[in-house]
């Protein structure tokens, strides 16, 4: 078993080498917030109860998130994702043309769509919050912004799996299961690290 391990770490023509980019906290929060998300979202209304619950798993999601994004490994910090506007720019730009950078990390669109969905996240989840205290129940406001962020949160939700799309399509990578292993194909000369 550790011939084959390091051998398909290793590389050759039929299984390239792979690194490890993204550690299992931060897989393991992307998946939860997924399926949570998902679960509030289809149960609004209808199931209160688990609905609420679902909202406070994915606020704690949400907290664990940004604080890993100052002190986790190198590709989960914010450090290593976060751009200036001309070079998210240029980026989507040299991805409409299909000759953008690779990137190990997120790519500058993607370090983007992580900083939307999250400040996304939260405000469902401080709305959602404010729905259940005396102070806020029933007020219009309150339930319109919630509304909003939810579907808000949906529209990023369908640009990011478009990005992953054509991203991968673009670099012959699956991000997906990238997402689900941990690993990446090793960089190659003009991939940024």
């Amino acid at each position: 078993m550790t011939t084959a391990r390091t051998h398909l770490e290793a590389g050759d023509v039929s299984s390239p080498a792979t690194v490890k980019v993204w550690d299992p906290l931060v897989r393991i929060f992307h998946w939860s917030l997924v399926g949570l998300f998902a679960f509030a979202f289809l149960t609004g209304d209808e199931m209160k109860g688990p609905h609420e619950l679902a909202g406070y798993a994915i606020a704690g999601l949400v907290a664990f998130r940004i604080a890993w994004g100052l002190v986790g490994s190198r590709h989960a910090r914010f450090s290593s994702f976060l751009y200036r506007p001309s070079t998210v720019a240029g980026f989507l730009g040299d991805t409409l043309r299909m000759k953008a950078r690779r990137y190990l990390g997120h790519n500058p669109a993607g370090g983007l769509m992580v900083l939307a969905l999250l400040a996304a996240i939260a405000a469902i989840s401080v709305t959602g919050y404010m729905m259940t205290t005396d102070a806020f129940w029933g007020v219009g406001w309150v339930e319109q912004v919630h509304e909003a962020s939810a579907f808000g949160a949906l529209g990023l939700i369908a640009l990011h799996i478009g990005g992953v799309i054509v991203a991968s399509l673009e670099h012959d990578e699956n991000l997906v299961r990238a997402m689900i292993t941990g690993r990446k194909r090793a960089p190659a000369p003009g991939d940024i690290a």
